[in-house]
């Protein structure tokens, strides 16, 4: 073949560190506005970003020639700066770790139904219940002793 053609969608999970409720009230919108520039800074492009007070959930399609970890890695260190000097909250801080799952094309609309539906989701299940069922649905094996921070 003449050219490389690839669609790489992911869905990326993170918290603050500690579940700390950082983004609340109009921070919360703010900050999902700030991770989707982020994720197109790293040559991405955000499909949604949404979340809670606690978390965030990204589905973004990224380029087949950066490590997602990469992408994560600058988002994370991106925002987390960005939040320092617009908020003026030294303390705050991303976990250290984040989940990222592949997503099929033919499943992007219930993914991206998925994390639309955060708060309604939440009034239900916390952010670690939810956490551990992305895992255990996308067959990741984990120790719950060393999957929080």
């Amino acid at each position: 073949m003449a050219k490389s053609y690839c669609n790489l969608l992911y869905h990326i999970v993170f918290s603050t560190k500690g579940r700390e409720p950082w983004l609340e009230g109009d921070i919360l919108a703010r900050c999902h506005e700030y991770l989707g520039g982020a994720i197109r800074s790293e040559g991405g492009v955000a499909l949604i970003v949404n979340g809670t007070t606690d978390h965030v959930h990204i589905l973004a399609k990224l380029r087949q020639d950066k490590a997602v970890a990469d992408v994560v890695r600058g988002v994370k260190a991106n925002s987390s700066g960005w939040f320092h000097r617009t908020f003026r909250r030294s303390a705050f801080a991303w976990q250290a770790g984040y989940g990222a799952f592949t997503v099929s094309f033919s499943r992007l609309d219930l993914t991206r139904a998925y994390i639309e539906g955060q708060a309604t989701h939440h009034r239900r299940f916390d952010f670690k219940r939810e956490y551990v069922a992305l895992l255990e649905k996308n067959g990741i094996e984990y120790d719950e002793r060393s999957l929080w921070d």
